[in-house]
């Protein structure tokens, strides 16, 4: 059984990581609700950009932007896979679960070009021996709009030079409410269904686009996707943050339990002691008065 200073000592540490844990709980809480604001400013603009997109191809009869051209299974020579993963751990299965649905894609095919944004997916890959674009070295710390465009920069200039004919990214949704749900998304080539599929779909205005409508799609889309990486790297940068909250809440949790019993179990001692004491000074009290009585009595 283990002394009362040594459980002294356990219950001081547990104590200290239990403040680390409720820290960066406080610290996650920020930051999810932070990234969920500067999200929320971008959206009306890439709603906007996506209605632009429907109303530009009201005004192509039959489009041939290579941005909408989709190939069937047999046409796909290569595919380019974007993974959203974190920067480090302590984030319960966040990362294991992208992961997961990640390799799971690669095992269905063998000529994918991966792109993971996230140093703890890039450490998990290198120690599986995975290979991976080592250009493509964006961190998750907080993800910018600046990040994204040059993540579809250069996703498209992949895709435009026909070093890969679509474009995937497996990204952690986050919902309103619940735990972050994995998704898979073809970023390229672009869904007609996405603009014409809306509640409010596009109409023909009869507006007019310079130099035509083709070239204004062509500059557009960019955009378009743009803000669609921005979203789903915001998305799984605030489920990681849930995901971390749960892990620290549990982890608080379990601190508080073990830190109970441990203080029950030195009470224990501590009463044990005491009463050991106690036990010690009236023995003691008794053998003194015992010498006396016998000393008066040899008088």
């Amino acid at each position: 059984m283990p002394s009362a200073a040594e459980i002294k000592i356990r219950i001081n540490s547990i104590t200290e990581t239990k403040k680390v844990t409720d820290a960066m709980y406080m610290i996650s809480s920020v930051k999810m609700q932070r990234a969920k604001r500067e999200n929320k400013k971008t959206e009306p603009y890439f709603n906007a950009l996506r209605e632009e997109i429907g109303e530009l191809l009201e005004n192509i009869p039959e489009n041939k932007s290579r941005y909408f051209q989709n190939l069937d299974e047999n046409g796909i020579q290569c595919v380019a896979l974007l993974l959203v993963t974190s920067d480090r751990g302590f984030s319960g299965s966040y990362n294991q679960t992208v992961i997961k649905a990640a390799e799971e894609r690669l095992r269905e095919r063998d000529d994918f070009r991966t792109f993971i944004v996230g140093e703890f997916g890039r450490q998990h890959f290198s120690a599986k021996k995975i290979p991976y674009q080592e250009d493509f070295g964006y961190a998750m710390a907080f993800p910018t709009l600046r990040e994204a465009q040059r993540i579809c920069a250069d996703l498209l200039e992949y895709y435009d030079s026909d070093q890969v004919d679509q474009v995937e990214m497996i990204y952690t949704h986050s919902p309103t409410f619940g735990a972050g749900v994995v998704r898979r998304k073809v970023l390229l080539p672009l869904d007609l269904s996405e603009f014409y599929g809306s509640e409010n779909p596009a109409m023909n205005t009869g507006k007019e686009y310079y130099p035509d409508p083709e070239t204004v799609l062509s500059g557009i889309v960019p955009s378009y996707l743009t803000g669609f990486i921005y979203s789903a790297l915001v998305e799984s940068y605030v489920s990681e943050q849930e995901a971390r909250m749960t892990a620290m809440n549990t982890a608080g949790k379990n601190a508080e339990e073990m830190l109970k019993k441990l203080r029950i179990q030195y009470n224990g001692i501590r009463q044990a002691a005491i009463t050991n004491e106690m036990i010690e000074i009236t023995s003691g009290t008794k053998a003194l008065k015992k010498k006396e009585t016998k000393n008066e009595q040899s008088k």
